[in-house]
């Protein structure tokens, strides 16, 4: 015995009752484990074994009366927290000595983070649990991230209940003489593992049986620590058998896993007698998701959605709920009124005791543990029987129809010391609970915004309450089994639990709060003749058991208080905790019925053990609402933003603008979707604590109660005035009570306001406006409904023109979102009634912004805008109301015009063929009808010869009626006939053929007399199409002539078979020529003076070979063309480097001076060496190139791919100067050196920049020196030309040097303009407009290097239209082949841009 036992003998320690040796350890503060000071059982490390159960405790204080422990626990499905998963539990712990062993193992714990430091645990193996569960002392000791989940555990003893857990993610095991790591899937925490340490195989174990007898050595001694993991079969691996050694019948066996060995089975031979039968609980979880930011935004963002109001809808089950209680209500000897449960149907239900008996013994523990919350229990229960609430039961009662309730007790957070006992209706019993079974009603609560409404109407507030009023309502005699419970009587817990039932419809029950607003109700409505104040007050004024309520007069609201306990006497109800702010109203209630010492009461109105940070507060002394502020200390984490933010209780919106700020930081939070625990970002931080600072602030604010001031004397008008708003961040709406008296005073006063965050899917803020809009129509519904205003004008306000737009508009039809809301606001309301209010006036700005409090208190928020304070409100703004043109939200109209089109002949309905065979076959299949033949054999010969006469026939009858009608009379055709020179003529058939000068050839008579079709009809272009693909494609000419050999004669033939073979698309496609369009002008920089490379074409040609000693290099030329002069300038590359190319523009623009444009190709259309230049040309880095430029201030512009008619300009200098250097370097034998070829470009580009541009005077000895680009180089001036001013030939004569210089560039200038720009008027080539390429076209890409059967097919996406409206460059996509097995396409389309000269046009756009 430790030495704290000198003082108290073993004997009489162990003498003394169970109870009192318990109470001795713990004032002692003894460890429970071991009986030692120091330390507490959590952290013992040498716990004592009972002899007698074989528990973790010292024998001295074993309970025999607790003969077995059941413990559930929950598992997880780790991989998808929103699936539930079932586990079967085989974990057993019994009062009796084991007589099992398990698959129990010593293993080293530790994680990915840390791990060097490991935890020795027991890990109980088990092949039924899918999940893996952790003790939480053993979570807390690896210092392990975890993350809070909520389970919902169904287990043999109750289903769906609720479990807080966490998720533990990163652990790993080893066994305990092993070196193998095991990676674990996700845990979930639990405060113990269910299991018995008896049940852990130990070397005794293994040497108690033969065949196990090898096993001693390899099984580790009994290890001082706990059962602290549980691994299910979702790691496979760890249960992996790698080894197993069997026994004989009713031996165990031992399995080696990778964590090592264990035995399982019974420990002896034979089996002994257990004192209770082992229980098997089958566990199923599901993970309850967690709250999302989108759920958080849905409800930030609820009154966007809904148009409707939030009206209350009775479903079938509601209705037999009314009626069941309807028939059955009554009062009984006792004055109360008595109800049945209201079953949806009677049931039968399983006998839950065993399931009463557990919970009752988990509640013992608690009681035993907790003085102070046993007492309270005690004194609960007692009282409850005393009253009659509870009666004991002595019989057994129906079989089916006892169900007994577990209970347990809940502190209310703002009421210190008050227990209430509650009743777990919901537990559950072999899959069902009572719960189930019982019908919840209707909502018959009463607007709790109501009510406060109604409450600030009149000047005398009065509030009561009603004492218990669930078990004032009794239940019916026969359900009363339903109802049963476990208690001791008077608190005697050694004594063995007695059964009680309730009288009284109790809490917990899904039924109570319906039969209690009922029973209220239908007290109310009886007593409604006698006490029509008192009825009118419960039915409309109470919220559950308190009612609220103002009256005009004290007369009124001492009447009323009277009445309203009388009629609760009725049905021995008790109205006490009367509070007014008149004392002559409290004067006539008893004092036992008044509250005492009440200065300030809550207005949540709800019993509710909830806490909240600010709720709002009437205070009788000043009668105005106040708000208090306990704000608890949470993290800047969304879960503690929201925390807070969620606990506001402003149920009329006093402080929307300010809420309005919390909303929005907690909704950006939402958006950048953190998590809920992350650390607010740096950009919020400040905003955040700025605003939970405010909050103090909030105690300034007062709001008087009353929305009448005293003394303000009779009403004769009443005004509702409601303002809205929307911003990017929010909307919100305010209302406003306008009150006037006889003597024309006003008054004002805030009713509610509602704010709301705007929604995260980009909205327009006409949109935003019209929502804010229809939330102001519906609470003036509200209002009217609930303050009993239907004689008071409402008006409405809104700063957006669009929104009254909308409203006044009946001509235009709206998308849905504007349509469904404008519906709304004129089912109750007129466009009289809206009007338009400056942004600057409009206080509902503030509940779309936000405000802070001390702006809040300064601004007319509570009293209203200066309008509403004047005399007589100002007649509406004149606006305009005209909706603006392209406004998205009006629906385009489109008209659609069907025309009905009847085929009256043969040949008219065979337009509908795709080609002449089809309709030729289509033909004979009719004949074969018309002569009942049925056969489905193909046509004959015969048959299509008879179709095609019929076809033709028909033809022929509908286009050259008159012609027949006088041929068959014998007459000739007039002269003015279109058939006249055919010599037509109508043969036996009564076909119209060709006479013709072919009567005596020898040739068949179809040839000589061939039949006559019109040119201008469907049939004959099928006929056309048919000739011309049996002569593939062949032409023109050989179509015409496979027509005449047919027998057939068309009427302007050739024109005919032309155009179509213009339009075939695989002609085209074999023959047809590129596109062309009209050359196009000539840009402004060619024609208009400026300095000599201002505007600049740039080209590289190349590549030129130098050496330099024995080594070879390859060097380039870069070329500009001025498009002014036409002057040109060379500087050598070194390579095709983008530095190398940036080195030569300097140079240039150090020569040459500042340059404005710069025109490239980006095509391989180079002169010589086009492979290579190509491959040189795509080193170099276009946006670097660029980025130079834009520098110097210069543009730099690609034409379009394979255009390289766009730049003849350099590429006609190219030629040029390749014609000079060529004549140049054969004078030069053997290769040349950079510098050699630099001076022979420079050559070269003085040579090109000496010739004339133009010829017209060369032959002319009297005409001037021929203008030449050195003309214009050399005179270049320093500021754009042409000069100002005007020179005259005695100018060369002037002793100003700068006139005679400005002289002879005028001179040259003028002969530019007259020589020069007159030269290149004219166009070259492609002189006419042709049809503009459209988006849809089909074409083919025309590419120099590949037969024409292989170019690329393509479809235009864009056309670039120029000035001229005239286009010549578009985008085209081009198709694929290689399609996946989906129909679609497995990479990107290719789009390139191209002119319309490298395309064919296959087919034109519909």
């Amino acid at each position: 015995m430790p030495f704290m036992f000198q003082n108290l003998t073993k004997r009489k320690f162990i003498s003394r009752s169970l109870e009192e040796r318990r109470q001795f350890v713990k004032d002692t503060r003894l460890c429970y484990g071991c009986l030692r000071l120091g330390h507490s059982a959590k952290d013992c490390r040498s716990r004592h074994c009972c002899n007698t159960c074989k528990g973790r405790h010292p024998t001295c204080l074993h309970d025999d009366s607790c003969n077995r422990k059941v413990r559930s626990f929950s598992a997880q499905s780790p991989e998808n927290a929103h699936e539930g998963v079932a586990t079967m539990s085989l974990s057993v712990e019994s009062g009796c000595t084991p007589v099992n062993t398990s698959m129990i193992v010593p293993v080293w714990l530790s994680t990915h983070k840390d791990p060097v430091s490991e935890k020795l645990v027991y890990a109980l193996l088990d092949t039924q649990s899918d999940s893996v569960f952790i003790e939480c002392a053993v979570c807390k000791s690896l210092k392990v991230d975890s993350c809070p989940v909520t389970l919902k555990l169904t287990t043999l003893v109750g289903k769906d209940s609720l479990m807080s857990s966490e998720r533990i993610s990163g652990l790993r095991v080893r066994g305990f003489n092993s070196s193998l790591i095991i990676d674990l899937p996700p845990a979930y925490t639990k405060e113990c593992i269910p299991v018995d340490h008896a049940h852990i195989p130990t070397m005794e174990t293994a040497s108690h049986w033969k065949h196990l007898a090898t096993l001693a050595d390899k099984i580790p001694p009994l290890q001082n620590c706990e059962v602290g993991l549980l691994i299910g079969y979702n790691c496979s691996r760890a249960l992996a058998p790698r080894e197993v050694i069997l026994g004989t019948e009713n031996e165990p066996y031992a399995v080696r896993t990778d964590l090592g060995w264990s035995i399982i089975g019974p420990y002896f031979t034979h089996f002994e007698p257990q004192s209770s039968a082992a229980m098997c609980h089958r566990v199923s979880i599901k993970e309850i998701p967690a709250v999302t930011p989108t759920d958080v935004i849905k409800v930030l963002e609820s009154d966007f959605k809904d148009t409707e109001g939030h009206t209350k809808v009775t479903s079938q089950e509601d209705i037999m709920f009314l009626r069941k209680l309807e028939e059955n209500i009554r009062l009984n000897k006792d004055s109360h009124l008595e109800m049945p449960l209201p079953f949806r149907k009677r049931p039968y239900l399983p006998d839950n005791k065993p399931l009463a008996v557990i919970r009752l013994q988990h509640l013992k523990r608690r009681l035993m543990r907790d003085q102070e919350y046993r007492e309270h229990y005690v004194t609960f229960m007692e009282e409850v029987i005393e009253k009659g609430n509870a009666e004991q039961v002595f019989e057994e009662g129906r079989e089916g129809e006892r169900w007994y309730i577990p209970h347990h007790g809940v502190y209310h957070s703002k009421k210190p010391g008050k227990l209430r006992i509650v009743f777990d209706c919901s537990a559950r019993y072999k899959g069902t609970s009572l719960n189930d079974h019982l019908l919840t009603g209707p909502d018959l609560m009463n607007s709790l915004t109501g009510i406060l409404l109604r409450f600030r109407q009149y000047p005398v507030a009065l509030m009561c309450d009603v004492e218990k009023m669930f078990h004032q309502f009794h239940v019916d005699h026969a359900d009363r089994d339903y109802l049963r419970f476990l208690w001791w009587r008077n608190g005697d817990f050694n004594s063995q639990p007695q059964t009680f039932r309730m009288t009284v419809h109790l809490f917990g029950a899904s039924s109570s709060p319906g039969c209690a607003n009922y029973g209220l109700k239908h007290l109310a409505r009886e007593g409604e003749r006698l006490y029509p104040l008192g009825s009118q007050f419960i039915m409309q004024d109470f919220y559950m058991d308190d009612g609220v309520s103002s009256i005009e007069s004290t007369e009124k609201a001492i009447k009323l208080a009277e009445e309203a306990r009388q009629l609760c006497a009725l049905g021995s109800l008790r109205l006490h905790k009367f509070v007014s702010n008149d004392k002559e109203v409290l004067k006539t209630i008893p004092p036992s019925e008044c509250a005492v010492d009440v200065t300030a009461v809550d207005l949540a109105l709800t019993d509710q053990p909830l806490e909240r940070a600010l709720g709002i507060y009437w205070s009788l002394e000043q009668d105005n609402f106040k708000f208090r502020i306990t704000v608890k200390d949470q993290p800047a984490t969304r879960r503690g933003i929201l925390s807070i933010v969620a606990s506001l209780f402003d149920p009329l919106g006093f402080l929307a603008p300010f809420v309005l700020k919390g909303k929005t930081i907690l909704q950006e939070m939402c958006r950048s979707g953190m998590g809920w625990d992350d650390n607010l970002p740096a950009d919020l931080q400040s905003a955040w604590e700025h605003w939970k600072a405010d909050l103090v602030n909030l105690e300034k604010i007062e709001v008087p109660r009353c929305i009448v001031p005293s003394g303000f004397g009779r009403i004769i008008r009443r005004e509702i005035h409601h303002f809205s708003d929307a911003s990017m961040s929010g909307y919100g709406q305010c209302s406003y009570l306008r009150l006037e008296n006889e003597q024309g005073d006003i008054s004002c006063s805030l009713l509610m306001a509602k704010s709301r965050v705007a929604p995260l899917k980009i909205t327009t803020i006409p949109r935003l406006e019209l929502a804010a809009a229809v939330v102001s129509v519906a609470v003036n519904d509200m209002l009217k409904e609930e303050m009993n205003l239907a004689d008071a004008e409402a008006f409405f306000w809104t700063d957006s023109q669009v929104v009254l737009g909308y409203i006044n508009n009946e001509a235009r039809r709206f998308h849905t979102f504007v349509a469904n809301r404008v519906q709304r606001i004129h089912r109750t309301t007129t466009p009289q009634q809206w009007r338009y209010i400056c942004s600057d006036e409009n206080p509902a700005d503030y509940a779309s912004r936000g405000l802070s409090v001390n702006n809040l208190v300064t601004s007319n928020w509570f009293r209203g805008p200066k309008v509403l304070w004047e005399k007589q409100i100002p007649a509406p703004m004149e606006i305009s109301k005209q909706l603006p043109i392209g406004d998205p939200e009006v629906k385009k109209v489109q008209s659609l015009n069907t025309q009905t089109v009847q085929y009256s002949c043969l040949s008219d309905r065979l337009t509908k063929l795709s080609s002449w065979s089809k309709a030729i076959q289509a033909v004979a299949r009719l004949i074969r009808r018309v002569r009942k033949d049925k056969s489905h054999n193909h046509s004959t010969l015969a048959e299509r010869n008879d179709a095609q006469c019929i076809i033709i026939k028909d033809l022929q009858k509908q286009t050259y009626a008159e012609e027949i009608t006088l041929l068959r009379k014998g007459k000739r055709l007039p002269r003015s006939n279109r058939l006249y020179n055919l010599d037509t003529f109508v043969d036996q058939d009564g076909l119209l053929k060709v006479g013709g000068r072919l009567c005596e050839a020898s040739i068949p008579n179809a040839v000589k007399y061939p039949v006559i079709l019109p040119k201008e009809h469907q049939l004959t272009k099928l006929l056309i199409a048919d000739c011309h693909e049996k002569m593939a494609h062949q032409g023109k000419g050989m179509t015409i002539n496979e027509i005449r050999s047919r027998g057939f004669w068309i009427t302007g033939v050739n024109r005919t078979v032309a155009s179509f073979v213009r339009q075939c698309v695989r002609c085209r496609k074999l023959r047809g020529p590129t596109e062309e369009q009209k050359m196009a002008n000539l840009p402004s920089e060619r024609i208009e003076p400026s300095p000599p490379f201002t505007y600049s074409g740039m080209d590289v040609f190349g590549p030129f070979i130098t050496s330099k000693g024995r080594k070879s290099n390859k060097r380039y030329g870069l070329l500009f063309t001025c498009f002014c002069c036409r002057a040109i300038h060379i500087e050598m590359l070194d390579d095709m480097s983008t530095d190398a190319f940036i080195n030569g523009l300097r140079c240039f623009i150090a020569i040459r001076g500042a340059v404005h444009h710069i025109r490239c190709d980006q095509g391989s259309n180079f002169i010589g060496a086009r492979n290579e230049l190509t491959k040189a040309m795509e080193e170099i880095d276009t946006n670097r190139l660029v980025t130079f430029l834009a520098e110097k201030q210069c543009d730099f512009v690609f034409n379009a791919p394979h255009s390289s008619h766009t730049g003849r300009v350099w590429e006609r200098q190219i030629r040029t100067v390749r014609s000079v250097l060529r004549s140049t370097l054969s004078q030069s034998s053997g290769r040349l050196d950079d510098s050699s070829l630099r001076t022979f470009f420079y050559e070269a580009m003085s040579i090109v920049n000496s010739r004339p541009l133009t010829v017209d005077s060369l032959t002319d000895p009297s005409s001037p020196e021929p203008l030449t680009p050195n003309h214009l180089l050399t005179l270049k001036p320093t500021q754009a030309l042409p000069p100002p001013g005007k020179f005259v030939r005695e100018d060369v004569y002037a002793r100003k040097r700068w006139r005679h210089v400005q002289y002879l560039a005028e001179q040259f200038w003028g002969r530019w303009h007259k020589e020069y720009v007159s030269n290149i008027t004219t166009r070259q080539c492609w002189h006419t407009p042709r049809r503009n390429m459209q988006v849809g076209d089909i074409v083919l890409e025309r590419a120099v290097d590949l037969p024409r059967n292989e170019w690329r097919l393509a479809r235009i996406i864009e056309a670039v239209t120029d000035k001229d409206g005239l286009v010549r460059r578009v985008k085209i996509q081009f198709g694929d082949r290689n399609l996946g097995k989906d129909g679609k396409r497995p990479h990107k389309p290719s789009v390139v841009e191209r002119p319309v000269q490298k395309l064919v046009l296959l087919m034109e756009a519909a």
